[in-house]
């Protein structure tokens, strides 16, 4: 029987050690993006239409690494709007001493910023992303946003950056933080946003948590695109919770 490799028990790993299973490459030059999903074993990503009902202990713990490794946070607006998402928050000394590793983080350990994903920038300014941010959001809009939109936007605290005019393209998404030294991309959702990107050949890798349950429904894929294409994926590391909860990461070949 062949051996699996790269299987890990999450009960032998500290938090250092999970932190460098999920270490970014070192020196980068250029975005690499990170996606981070959940899903049921039946291939559901929310419950009733929020990914909170499928996470696990295991999950939530990865998904603390991968935030405090992270340099800025990707979301699309309806997963802002589903989630309620606020700004990320992990541990100032942990972001850095993941930098003085070399594995991400941040050297001042400054939090990472959400990036929102909208066309029209039809947010409300009183949401929790702008109330509970210890950084700006950055918004990542079009031509077709309003200016008083854009003012009301700015005046609660976001960065706001024009990408295009009817849509944005992933490529000029991805330049959009090259120009800020954004190289750690995490992309947390939703599924169109993460299907443009993997569909345009922009994602680089995957990390996605099968938690143990069948949720049955009519739910979604955790990627949606215009048309079907081919990645080929790489498993690099596997970790197994006590639970059944399974913790895998892809990388593009």
């Amino acid at each position: 029987m062949q051996r699996i490799h790269n299987v890990t028990q999450l009960a032998d790993l500290d938090d250092d050690a999970l932190a460098r299973c999920y270490a970014y490459p070192r020196h980068l030059d250029e975005p690499w993006v990170r996606a981070n999903f959940v899903n049921s074993i039946d291939g559901a990503f929310t419950v009733d239409g929020v990914s909170e009902g499928l996470g696990t202990d295991a999950d939530h713990r990865v998904f603390t690494v991968l935030r405090e490794l992270a340099d800025v946070v990707l979301i699309g607006a309806g997963t802002l709007r589903a989630e309620n998402y606020g700004g990320a928050h992990p541990d100032r000394q942990r972001r850095i001493a993941h930098h003085q590793h070399g594995i991400g983080g941040h050297p001042e350990g400054t939090p990472p910023p959400i990036a929102v994903v909208t066309a029209t920038a039809k947010l409300d300014p009183g949401a929790k992303i702008f109330t509970d941010a210890e950084v700006p959001p950055l918004i990542i809009t079009t031509t077709q946003a309003e200016p008083d939109q854009i003012t009301a936007l700015e005046d609660a605290g976001a960065v706001v950056v024009i990408a295009g005019t009817a849509a944005i393209m992933p490529a000029a998404l991805i330049k959009v933080f090259a120009e800020r030294g954004l190289h750690r991309v995490l992309c947390e959702g939703g599924p169109h946003l993460f299907g443009q990107l993997a569909e345009a050949g922009l994602v680089d890798e995957l990390c996605l948590t099968t938690a143990p349950m069948l949720v049955g429904g009519a739910g979604g894929r955790i990627s949606l695109s215009a048309s079907t294409f081919d990645m080929p994926m790489a498993r690099k590391q596997l970790v197994l919770d006590d639970d059944g909860t399974v913790l895998a990461r892809w990388a593009r070949r």
